[in-house]
């Protein structure tokens, strides 16, 4: 079954309450779960909790009293910026910084991400961003959740499920949604065969998945899976951090560049519109074919056109700055993460 054809089946599955869909056989599940508690062993564990970067970026432009874009993080511990010492080199900090020097214009970042998240927090984490619109109401969010998804065997259909009421509800409060979709979890260097294998079909295919759910409820998608294939192949100890699992300084700062454009793109502020560029192997497709062919190629983004077809874009990147935040909000030392 062609990849198009299996994302299809576990976003359909998920729309309407399907279970999950089998992609290994019973014999190689005792095989499979022994790599597991083997590539448990050797993963490095324990890291602190990373650093807490609410707060204002690019105060400098507009003074003290321009009303600030107002970003929103959520997700598991990528998104929380797990393994890096200073809040600066978070994504969610490059993120703001570099969403602040495109607009010119201040950006209010909050990140409500949680290290060791599953989907199945995203509804906490939503609700903790929309308890008060009075007080706290995203311009924009971007999730990056999925990969625990994976790794703790979530059926496929309830991850896209959990992801897309998100994604709806987000929506439905006036938020632009940018959704960094599931890592390659095949280039972590202490899995090995076959579980190496599975754990890339498996990561690629929800990946895809994500992207069909998250496009049909007018987010937009990243594809994360083949920046962390090549890339962190070829340079595993730049760009993975201690633990060799979770990206380092310059490897969060990787996938800051590639979800970027796209962030400023929803929000109408990228230079390049959402018209096709050919040159730059562009297209429109059916949404499935779409997502499917994202998950190849790194930072690959998908928008929505004319149902059910979709825009697969491949935006130049910027490179983002590392930088503090001017201010922290005193929230943010009270909104507690776990390894």
């Amino acid at each position: 079954m062609s990849r198009a054809r299996t994302a299809r089946r576990i976003a359909a599955g998920a729309a309407y309450g399907g279970g999950g869909i089998g992609l290994l056989g019973a014999a190689a599940v005792g095989l499979v779960l022994a790599e597991v508690q083997l590539a448990k062993r050797v993963v490095g564990t324990g890291q602190p909790d990373p650093p807490r970067a609410d707060g204002r970026y690019g105060s400098e432009f507009g003074g003290p009293d321009a009303r600030p874009l107002r970003l929103a993080m959520l997700g598991d511990s990528t998104a929380a910026g797990l393994g890096v010492h200073r809040a600066g080199q978070t994504p969610a900090a490059l993120l703001a910084s570099g969403l602040a020097a495109v607009a010119e214009r201040p950006v209010e970042l909050r990140n409500v991400a949680l290290s060791g998240a599953m989907s199945d927090d995203l509804d906490r984490q939503v609700g903790a961003l929309l308890a008060d619109p009075s007080t706290y109401a995203p311009d924009v969010c971007v999730i990056m959740i999925g990969a625990n998804d994976v790794t703790r065997r979530m059926p496929p259909t309830q991850s896209v499920r959990l992801l897309t009421t998100a994604v709806r509800k987000l929506r439905a409060a006036g938020a632009e949604v940018v959704v960094g979709t599931c890592p390659d979890l095949g280039t972590i260097e202490p899995v090995y065969q076959p579980l190496r294998w599975v754990a890339r079909r498996v990561s690629r295919q929800l990946a895809a998945a994500q992207t069909i759910g998250v496009v049909e409820q007018g987010g937009r998608t990243v594809s994360l899976g083949d920046l962390l294939g090549p890339e962190f192949a070829a340079n595993p100890r730049e760009l993975f951090g201690p633990d060799a699992y979770h990206p380092s300084a310059e490897g969060y700062a990787t996938a800051a560049m590639a979800v970027l454009p796209t962030l400023c793109a929803s929000l109408g502020l990228w230079p390049e519109s959402d018209r096709l560029d050919t040159t730059r192997n562009e297209d429109m497709l059916p949404v499935a074919k779409a997502a499917s062919a994202a998950v190849a190629v790194a930072g690959t983004e998908v928008t929505a056109a004319r149902a059910p077809w979709a825009l697969l874009k491949h935006r130049r990147r910027r490179r983002v700055a590392s930088l503090e935040p001017a201010e922290v909000t005193p929230a943010a030392a009270q909104n507690p993460s776990q390894p």
